[in-house]
């Protein structure tokens, strides 16, 4: 029975005002792939991952593949539609030509991936020839506009649910950057008027269109043609979009998980600065662990999903308790009794808002007063109008003095002290490295530092000090073994991989496991470098000479913890007696072998003998 069906005594994790569960919360994503199937798409072909020339139109379905696959563990509540368009066949609600939504039975056309439909996009390229087809939609002489068509269907779709609980994207892959190329005069004019203002009302109503460019070998994808004007791409925007036009096919998949994956708001919070002043700020979770899903209990028979009940029982009756339990804490023998709302406003501490204290040097911040991973704020005139001014004023006046501001914040039941300090733009190439904005940083209560423990403070003819060759030596392997360029970017967690290729194989029914590439495990190659082997071995010979056997000093160590062991549980067994009062009253002869053999442990003593020898050796020991 759970002893706190109403949650007020909940973790600070399931808290409602936690970022955790905030972001857990946060609205979902509507995403419609549109992915070009012209013949252009099958023609133009580009190295693959094993070095062999494939079509791009396999590159596009391989990454949506792929990025399907990924979204179903981490975002299994975000919805997805796929679209085909320049097709044969044409399949969607709106009966428009060219354009075909891929789909299967008993799921709407925009929903939540299942595996069945993971498992039948896989095969997509099969038949793809077969089923569907491929032709260019946009021709002289007809009137129709495949690209329109597909913004058109796509819109449609992403007419489920609100702007407000829902981000809705378009991701468009194609490798043709003008797609009325081959139209001349007033057509191709009013075509790609028509498009761009189709694409205009579907920004309009919240829905952003992103998209993913395929260059040839020999031919840069070029933006600027039409696509710059239907994504709202100018100035520094298409300057730092063209790099990534040109890069080659096998980064496509990062762009796509990049893109999947995109920052999204936590929380919004009203930011009291002093006299009735208040802005708002939007947080963002830069830093969270990433942990495998929540486990989700079925039904043995049906492997559908089991809803919990729960019901109290009388103890005296056995009958179902229909009201509301009550709480009680006994005081002074007496029961005092309490409401669920009366438990849950003593526990309230704070409003949840952040209330600005006052302003500390940077210099009193130290590195160990970071308690978790910070917050970003940034701010938002979405319900309070005025706060970006109020916020820039601050941020601006904070980096100049260099001061971080004091805050008061937290949750109904964790209140936390806050700094917040300020970040400047950081901007490389035309593009923006760090936004401008602040951190929040939660400052730990006095309770919570603990004393360092200094368990060698004294290390006179205590413990051996390295010389200054072996420093030097210790220096050089260093900086041979530097990692340039290093970022934790660089690293996939191997057991989440690994844990994920398990789940995937089991709904998909794949005979094999995904191949799971360890980027922790040490680079072997790297290490056996001539440089890199000379410092090692200098280095060793250093610090333990030359006729060091490594496996016969394992084996030493081995046994010398071995006998530690057996030295202190000695020591620690003959301290329960008194040995000199045993040796008056003749009492040694009592004691068994191991407890005689104990203290001449323990006293550093040879235990080779009968028991007559031992206790001799002991009497002697204590000069009886």
């Amino acid at each position: 029975m759970d002893v706190d069906p109403d949650d007020v005594f909940r973790d600070e994790e399931d808290d409602p005002e936690n970022d955790l569960y905030q972001e857990r919360q946060s609205s979902k994503e509507l995403v419609v792939f549109l992915v070009d199937a012209s013949p252009k798409m099958f023609s133009i072909t580009c190295p693959g991952e094993d070095e062999e020339n494939t079509s791009h139109f396999h590159v596009a379905v391989s990454s949506v593949a792929q990025s399907i696959k990924v979204q179903i563990i981490n975002r299994p509540y975000d919805e997805i539609a796929i679209c085909f368009f320049n097709t044969k066949e044409k399949k969607n609600l709106q009966d428009l030509n060219g354009v075909y939504v891929f789909n299967v039975p008993e799921r709407e056309q925009l929903d939540n991936l299942t595996a069945r439909f993971i498992k039948e996009f896989d095969r997509v390229e099969e038949s793809f020839s077969k089923v569907i087809g491929s032709e260019f939609g946009i021709v002289p002489g007809s009137r129709d506009n495949s690209l329109y068509n597909a913004l058109w269907v796509a819109q449609a779709l992403l007419r489920k649910g609100s702007a407000k609980t829902a981000d809705k994207r378009i991701l468009l892959l194609t490798n043709e950057d003008d797609p009325f190329g081959n139209i001349k005069g007033v057509t191709k004019l009013d075509m790609a008027r028509t498009t761009l203002q189709r694409a205009k009302d579907a920004q309009d109503l919240g829905i952003s269109i992103e998209l993913l460019p395929l260059s040839s070998p020999n031919e840069e994808f070029n933006v600027s043609t039409f696509y710059a004007d239907l994504i709202g791409l100018e100035g520094d925007e298409l300057v730092q979009f063209m790099p990534l036009a040109g890069e080659r096919f096998e980064d496509l998949n990062k762009q796509l998980r990049k893109r999947m994956f995109k920052k999204r708001r936590v929380r919004r919070i009203i930011f009291t600065v002093a006299g009735g002043l208040s802005i708002e700020l939007n947080t963002y979770a830069l830093i969270r662990p990433t942990v495998p899903g929540t486990i989700t209990w079925l039904d043995s028979v049906t492997n559908l999903p089991l809803k919990a009940e729960r019901s109290f029982i009388c103890a005296d009756t056995g009958s179902i308790i229909q009201e509301p339990p009550k709480r009680f804490q006994t005081y002074k023998n007496e029961d005092i009794k309490f409401t669920i709302e009366e438990l849950s406003e003593i526990k309230k501490v704070s409003t949840g808002s952040l209330r600005l204290l006052g302003f500390k040097p940077l210099s009193c911040l130290k590195d160990y007063h970071n308690l978790k991973p910070s917050t970003f704020v940034f701010p938002s005139d979405e319900e309070v109008i005025g706060s970006t001014c109020i916020f820039i004023a601050l941020h601006r006046s904070m980096i100049r003095l260099k001061r971080f501001a004091v805050a008061f914040f937290g949750s109904s039941s964790r209140p936390q002290l806050v700094a917040l300090v300020a970040q400047e733009e950081v901007t490389y190439g035309g593009g923006q490295i760090e936004p401008p904005g602040m951190h929040m940083i939660y400052l730990p209560y006095s309770d919570d530092i603990r004393p360092i423990e200094e368990l060698h403070s004294d290390t006179s003819g205590m413990m051996p000090l390295a010389n200054d060759e072996q420093i030097e030596k210790a220096t050089a392997l260093v900086k041979r073994v530097d990692l340039r360029d290093f970022s934790v970017c660089q690293f996939s967690n191997p057991a989440l991989q690994s844990h994920y290729a398990v789940v995937q194989a089991l709904a998909l029914d794949e005979d094999e496991m995904p191949e799971i590439h360890d980027e922790t495990l040490p680079d072997e190659e790297g290490m056996s470098r001539p440089g890199i082997a000379k410092a090692m071995e200098e280095f060793k010979i250093c610090v333990y000479g030359e006729n060091y056997d490594e496996e016969e000093e394992k084996a030493g160590n081995a046994k010398g913890a071995k006998k530690r062991k057996t030295e202190e549980a000695a020591v620690s067994k003959a301290a329960y007696y008194d040995w000199s009062k045993l040796a008056d009253d003749g009492k040694l002869k009592d004691l068994t072998v191991q407890e005689l053999k104990s203290y001449l442990t323990a006293n550093k003593l040879t235990v080779a003998g009968k028991k007559e020898v031992l206790i001799t050796r002991i009497l002697t020991h204590l000069g009886k």
